[in-house]
Parts: C-alpha cells; sequence; structure tokens
C-alpha cells in the first residue's frame, strides 16, 4: 500500500492529530483549537504536497520535504561558517546543480556580485572575448555525422552539440526516460540509451536515439549471449534510431562487467534486454563478438551496413594508450572508419560503482579526448571520424572548453538528470531515490510527472544552448566548431597563465604515419604507438 512507507507517516499523523484534536476542541475539552490548527495546516500542506506535480520531492515526501528545503535555503550561511562553500564540487557544487535548476524551470540564472570562484588558483581556466564580437545567433548549433565525402552513409544524421548521455532503463525510472525522451523529441537532440536496450518507454515519444550496445548485447542477443543479426535489425530499423554505438566501456567503472540480479529483473526490464524474467542478467566485461582491433572494426561494419547505413561507432573510456592505437592502426590497416567517437572520462557518474574504479580508474575527460584526437590527426582520420564527449559536462562553458579541446559534441548524464529533479542523494544503488529518477520503486517513480520533467529537459538545453551562442559570440565566432586550444586560458600558478594551446602538444596531420617524426612526438606516442598492434589488443614484447 502506498502510505505504508514511513515517509508517510507525517502526513498521516497530522491527519490523526487533527481529527482526534478537533473532536476534543468541538466539545471543549483537550488542548483546545491550537492544535487542531496546527495539525489541520500540515495535514492541508500534506494534501497539497501529494496533489502536486511539479516537485517529486513533494510528492514522495509530504510534509517532510519542508523541512529540507527550509535546511537547503539556509544551507549557504550554515555552510559559510561551518562546512564548505557553494563551489565545491561533490561530486557537483551547489552553484553547478542550481543553474541547472533555474534552466530547466526558465527562472533567471543571473548571478549578482561577482565571480565565486578563485581566479587566481592554479587550475582556473576562462575563454578569451573579442574586441569584435559576432552578433549573437540562433542556438540550433549541429553537426553532420556519417557524410564525409570520402565516405557517405545512407542515413546520415544532424546532431546537436549538447545530448543526452547513455543511462539506462532499469537504472533510470520508466518516468525518467519518457521524460528524457520527451524532452530529446521537445528540443530536437538526442538520446543515448545506455547499454539496457530501447525500452517501450523510449519509443512513447519518438525522440531521436543513439541505441548503445554493450558486452551483453541486450536487445540484440541470442539465448546464449551472443550477438543475434536478426533480433540487432528489427531494432535497428526502427526510424527512430538514428545511430549506433558500440560500447567497449565506460568511465565511470572502466573494465568492469556487472550483473543486473534477477530480483530486478521485471517483466518490462527482460523484454527491453532480451532476457528471461527474475533470471540474474550479466554485461561481460568484455566482448565475445571479437577479440581484436581488426575483428571490432569489422563487427562495427557489420553493425553499420545491418543497420542500413546509420552512422555507427564506439564509446570508450581511455586505458593502455596503445589499445587505442591498436584501434587506429586497424583502421589503417582495413580501411574501415567508425564515423564518430565517444570518450568517456575518468569522472563520468553511474548509478553504482566501487569506489576505487569511480575515484581511481580510467583517464579524465580532458587527457583522453586529447589523446583520441591527436591520435587521429596524427593518422589522418580526424576528418572522417566526429568526436563525442562526456564526464561532468553542465554549463555553456563546459560545452565550449570540451569542444575547443577537440570533440565536436557534448553529452551529458547527471546534468540532465538535475533537469528531471535529481537531488544528488547518492540514492541511486539503494531503490531510493526521493525524486523518483533513479528507481524502480513504483510509488516512488509515480511521484516524477512526465509532462513537466519532459518541459524541464527541453528548457535546460534550449537556454545552455542560448548560454552557449551568448558565449561563442563573445569570442567572436558564430559556431562552436570554430572554438580552438588557443582560446582557451589556464592559470598554471598564481602568477602565471598560459594558453591551453602552449600547455597541450598538438600533432600535425600525418605526424604518426612519418617513422622519422616519432622520437619528436610527446612520450605517449613515441613510446606506445610502435607497440601498438592492429590485430591485438596487447602490446608487442
Amino acid at each position: 500500500m502506498r502510505f505504508a512507507s514511513p515517509r508517510y507517516l507525517p502526513f498521516l499523523v497530522s491527519l490523526l492529530v487533527f481529527g482526534w484534536s478537533a473532536i476534543l476542541a468541538f466539545r471543549g475539552d483537550g488542548p483546545g483549537w491550537w492544535l487542531a490548527v496546527i495539525s489541520g495546516a500540515l495535514a492541508a500542506l500534506g494534501i497539497a504536497d501529494l496533489a502536486q506535480s511539479r516537485r517529486a520531492l513533494r510528492r514522495n515526501y509530504p510534509i517532510l520535504a519542508h523541512f529540507r528545503f527550509f535546511f537547503e535555503s539556509i544551507r549557504p550561511e550554515i555552510r559559510q561558517y561551518f562546512l564548505e562553500d557553494d563551489t565545491e564540487a561533490k561530486p557537483f557544487s551547489r552553484n553547478q546543480r542550481s543553474i541547472v535548476y533555474q534552466r530547466a524551470k526558465m527562472e533567471t540564472d543571473k548571478r549578482p556580485f561577482g565571480t565565486q570562484l578563485d581566479v587566481y588558483e592554479a587550475g582556473y581556466e576562462w575563454i578569451n572575448h573579442s574586441m569584435a564580437p559576432a552578433p549573437v545567433g540562433g542556438p540550433d548549433f549541429r553537426i553532420e555525422i556519417g557524410n564525409h565525402p570520402s565516405c557517405p552513409r545512407a542515413q546520415p544524421y544532424r546532431a546537436s552539440v549538447f545530448n543526452i548521455s547513455a543511462m539506462s532503463f532499469g537504472s533510470l525510472s520508466a518516468n525518467a526516460i519518457l521524460a528524457l525522451n520527451g524532452g530529446a523529441r521537445l528540443g530536437g537532440f538526442m538520446h543515448d540509451t545506455g547499454e539496457g536496450s530501447i525500452s517501450r518507454y523510449h519509443r512513447q515519444h519518438g525522440g531521436d536515439l543513439v541505441w548503445e550496445i554493450g558486452s551483453g548485447y541486450f536487445g540484440c542477443r541470442d539465448a546464449d549471449g551472443g550477438f543475434s543479426e536478426a533480433n540487432f535489425v528489427a531494432n535497428a530499423s526502427a526510424p527512430q534510431v538514428k545511430m549506433i554505438e558500440l560500447k567497449l566501456s565506460q568511465g565511470a567503472k572502466p573494465g568492469q562487467g556487472g550483473i543486473l540480479p534477477g530480483a530486478k529483473v521485471s517483466i518490462e526490464i527482460a523484454a527491453a534486454r532480451g532476457v528471461a524474467v527474475g533470471v540474474d542478467c550479466l554485461s561481460p566485461a568484455s566482448h565475445s563478438a571479437f577479440t581484436t582491433p581488426i575483428g571490432m572494426l569489422h563487427f562495427i561494419e557489420r553493425l553499420r551496413t545491418l543497420s542500413g547505413g546509420k552512422p555507427t561507432g564506439f564509446k570508450l573510456a581511455i586505458g593502455h594508450p596503445w589499445e587505442f592505437f591498436g584501434i587506429v592502426k586497424a583502421m589503417l590497416a582495413t580501411g574501415i572508419v567508425p564515423d564518430f567517437i565517444v570518450v568517456d572520462g575518468g569522472e563520468g557518474g553511474t548509478g553504482a560503482a566501487p569506489v576505487e574504479f569511480s575515484d581511481h580508474v580510467g583517464t579524465p575527460l580532458q587527457e583522453a579526448l586529447v589523446l583520441v584526437h591527436n591520435t587521429l590527426v596524427g593518422a589522418n582520420l580526424r576528418e572522417k571520424i566526429k568526436i563525442g564527449a562526456s564526464g561532468k559536462i553542465i554549463t555553456a562553458f563546459d560545452i565550449a572548453r570540451t569542444i575547443a579541446l577537440g570533440a565536436d559534441w557534448c553529452n551529458s548524464a547527471r546534468g540532465f538528470m538535475f533537469a528531471l529533479g535529481c537531488v544528488q542523494s547518492q540514492s541511486c544503488h539503494t531503490d531510493r531515490c526521493p525524486t523518483g529518477v533513479a528507481t524502480q520503486d513504483e510509488q516512488r517513480q509515480k511521484a516524477l510527472d512526465v509532462p513537466d520533467k519532459t518541459a524541464r529537459v527541453a528548457n535546460f538545453h534550449l537556454s545552455t544552448m542560448k548560454a552557449l551562442a551568448h558565449l561563442i559570440a563573445a569570442a567572436g565566432l558564430t559556431h562552436p566548431d570554430q572554438l580552438n586550444p588557443h582560446h582557451l586560458v589556464r592559470r598554471v600558478s598564481p602568477n602565471q597563465v598560459k594558453q591551453v594551446s602552449t600547455l597541450i602538444p598538438y600533432l600535425s596531420e600525418g605526424e604518426l604515419l612519418d617513422p622519422e617524426q616519432l622520437d619528436r612526438l610527446p612520450p605517449v606516442f613515441a613510446l606506445y604507438w610502435p607497440i601498438a598492434q592492429a590485430d591485438s589488443f596487447q602490446p608487442l614484447s
């Protein structure tokens, strides 16, 4: 029963106390009308909480939620004097969350009194503006994926530069998936399914999908857990599926597989993933469809052909450099080129990961992105391959910085979760998400009002794109693809700043293909490019 949960106890108690005190007050006994008035006001507040649809926290925690809002409102003063400031990101700062909430609700996102950041602290970054700023254009910035003249695809895709990163149905609730995809449809941007495949909730609103295929081959697996061509074609041929993404690893827990316990494999999750209801659902650490870089590229080509020529690529978190170099060498050896690569930074999030993996496994986004971009440039492949990037991307400056470092577009997972109402309670793995975003509890997720949150997802995207339009116009540019490392400046010490282009060595086209140049290249290339193999993920001994 809905009201059996302890979180409804204050509401139920207020109703009982109101009834009891009203009867006593009417008789002239007991504590009098004051208790009836107080308990009645609380009961009315609880009813209003349950009846409203804008705040999931109030629907799931009637009356109790207001205590959180109260302490949240005074928290700046508490933290200022006793705890921490608004800019400490653990993992996202209050300022970062606030800007998402404001933009999702179409409230003012302006801030008075200047920056709260220490602009003289090492690591502080900014973008140089122009004395001849460009006119502020429309915010619908797009890139073409799968349309290079040397390898055009039958169904190229015109993507927004800001999209929803991979989050599976099962990790997120049905209502969260509905709202995300509805927002993607309203805003005209893409929604990555995550490796949990395409559920009926992904399909309901018809928003553009990137179908992510992991090592479990969910949605395209046979009875033994291997890849099934027939099941793949059935899903990939849907007009709503715009791109196919092969997942090698993710930033939050690279090198790890996973098991969804059978108790959590509901009828709907089983239907989406193509597995048995109530049986443990295994996602292996590595793929069974290939074992070498060349084999992986042949598999990508197979997926692209079976999908009818839709842009097909892969996602990875960078680990051993020679493994990625081996994939690039396989591209050169076979002539098979993916349409895109999504680089997932080690700071990425997940519903649950061992602390050691979250904190100490996987290359952070900026270093990983530069490595991928440089390698493709050095191999004369960059023009053929688009690069996406994900890892703690929230604001327009995050997007601008990431594109300047080498990306073509950005994905955000937790940013769009905040737009849904996530309060960073960090209870994703407990199935007790207070806002109904990351839970399969039917009652908790009912509090997430789909129409309201759909609009907020679209609003967050639009407002962020408008902020990006103003940002690049101030730099004298008209499209984010004109951003380069020389637009970024980074403080390296209290009295020294440098352009990022001078801090990060960037390769010239074809440099990796000239053996005489290797000794002059950055150490990562000089050491690992020669030992990378196209026919093995292992280095030459």
